[in-house]
């Protein structure tokens, strides 16, 4: 049951004024990406309402869109559940990301400039705080602030743009491995600053590549673990 699957303070507030079915759309979509809703998860129309204080046609709503999207499976005469990913579209879009990052990185070694490399020192700092605090959600977030910063550092707006569509699907796919990369995940981030830093535009691109694939694997690798 939903009542049952949502930690404490799990439930996003709100904002208004704004289109209504924009927020609960987005509200249910945090939910998913962080996995405070989990795949297979059954979403059940009038409790998710009472969760969101909302009625249940803007959650119809939202679940459609996300059933379009892909991360909403509307099951006739069952109903919806959250999907549940296959290996294959997760290396399929784990390998997109591999190419987008390690593109990311080499332009980011071209043009990040001292301002750039502080400010990811300053998010490896953090990230390295919260896997020291054994705080996953802070881990995963500080995770995607630091590949959006090299993203940001690579001047490359289309790239950007490209990057920001499968965003919140790595962050799906990191989740339940970011404890497992830990550390290590970490220590890779330093070694990209280090390039990054040395504008070595080819080390930069390997780093990179070697520390997505790593993650690629540990994904398909998390159920021995």
């Amino acid at each position: 049951m939903l009542s049952r699957g949502l930690p404490q303070g799990a439930v996003p507030k709100l904002e208004r004024p704004g289109p209504l079915r924009e927020r609960v759309y987005e509200a249910l979509l945090e939910l998913i990406t962080t996995r405070a809703l989990r795949p297979g998860q059954h979403l059940v129309e009038s409790e998710l309402a009472g969760h969101l204080g909302v009625s249940r046609q803007p959650v119809r709503e939202a679940l459609q869109r996300l059933n379009t999207e892909g991360w909403v499976d509307l099951r006739p005469a069952q109903g919806a559940f959250v999907h549940e990913p296959t290996e294959e579209e997760a290396d399929q879009l784990l390998t997109v990301r591999t190419l987008l990052e390690a593109e990311a990185a080499r332009l980011a070694a071209a043009h990040g400039g001292p301002s750039g490399v502080e400010a990811l020192e300053e998010l490896c700092v953090k990230g390295e705080r919260a896997v020291l605090a054994d705080d996953v959600d802070g881990a995963v977030a500080a995770n995607a602030e630091f590949h959006a910063k090299v993203m940001e550092l690579a001047g490359n707006a289309v790239l950007a743009e490209l990057a920001a569509q499968v965003d919140r699907r790595v962050r799906w796919y990191y989740t339940p491995v970011a404890r497992q990369r830990g550390k290590q995940s970490w220590i890779e981030h330093r070694e990209l600053i280090a390039a990054i830093s040395a504008q070595d535009e080819r080390r930069a691109t390997d780093v990179m590549r070697a520390h997505t694939e790593h993650t690629r694997r540990t994904y398909h690798e998390r159920e021995r673990g």
